[in-house]
């Protein structure tokens, strides 16, 4: 078996953007369950409607894609943006006027 090596260029994070009506409460119910499942799929709250998952690489992303497309809400607005960990790393945070470090990504051993 070979060793694989992870390179930046090829780990990959996922960022679901989306803006779900509320309005009714059949709405608030189709936002609250999207949103679990977001959850359950290994994803964390970024921001407020923006999440990010930690993928091994392009084929993980894409399985993931595939699974949040299908559980997308019949009304709003859901984008999905794939990057690679290099492009990840260049994110800059601001809370207020100061910056904060970046967290670690994951720790995660794909066996297949």
């Amino acid at each position: 078996m070979e060793a694989q090596v992870l390179s930046a260029y090829r780990i990959m994070w996922l960022f679901v953007f989306f803006d779900l009506p509320t309005e009714t409460k059949r709405q608030k119910k189709d936002y609250t369950r999207f949103r679990k499942k977001l959850l359950k799929d290994g994803f964390q709250m970024h921001q407020y409607s923006v999440y990010t998952r930690f993928c091994g690489s392009r084929e993980s992303a894409n399985v993931h894609i595939k699974r949040v497309s299908s559980f997308v809400p019949p009304e709003g607005q859901v984008s999905i943006l794939t990057i690679t960990d290099k492009q990840f790393s260049n994110i800059k945070h601001f809370w207020g006027a100061s910056t904060k470090p970046m967290p670690k990504p994951p720790q995660q051993l794909e066996m297949f």
